[in-house]
């Protein structure tokens, strides 16, 4: 069996251990896109391993005609944006995470790659001019499809005491 070299790995390709199911035939849902996430990452391979790794300022193009919906957004020190990870894989059921030596169940994970490749990223809202929005803390490739944007309430979002049991015990 040949090998491939690091540079000419295919970042989407499924990984040796990973499981995968055909798709169902249709979707169920329909869904807008309302703005555009702006970052300097082309390769899946260079963005951030998560959004908390990057200090990077990035940039929310929304749709002009979602300008009203940003009204009082300026006063939020933090956003929730939900995005759509368009270039994901969708069909698999065990992942194998690089940094891991072994599977895990697609909903036991965060990765990009899911049935429906939604991403969540707790962000720092720097600046709002007209419907641009200067964030930190994101870690998607470059003209990412946006979803939605939500405030960020610690009192109700944050779960101190929330852990992911197989990830509470790995040391890296």
């Amino acid at each position: 069996m040949e090998t491939k070299s690091a540079k000419s790995v295919d970042w989407f390709d499924i990984r040796p251990g990973e499981v995968a199911t055909e798709l169902p035939p249709a979707f169920d849902a329909g869904l807008y896109y309302i703005g555009r996430i702006r970052t300097p990452w082309a390769r899946r391979e260079d963005c951030p391993k998560n959004a908390a790794e990057s200090d990077t300022v990035c940039t929310v193009e929304l749709d002009p005609r979602y300008a009203r919906a940003l009204d009082k957004v300026e006063t939020c020190s933090h956003l929730i944006l939900l995005y759509w990870m368009d270039q994901a894989r969708r069909d698999l059921l065990i992942q194998m995470p690089r940094h891991y030596s072994e599977g895990r169940g697609t909903f036991a994970l965060r990765s990009p790659v899911r049935p429906n490749p939604i991403a969540l990223s707790v962000v720092t809202l720097v600046k709002v001019e007209d419907t641009i929005l200067q964030i930190k803390n994101i870690d998607c490739l470059d003209n990412t499809p946006l979803l939605d944007i939500k405030p960020y309430f610690a009192s109700v979002d944050s779960k101190p005491d929330a852990n992911v049991g197989w990830h509470r015990d790995h040391h890296r």
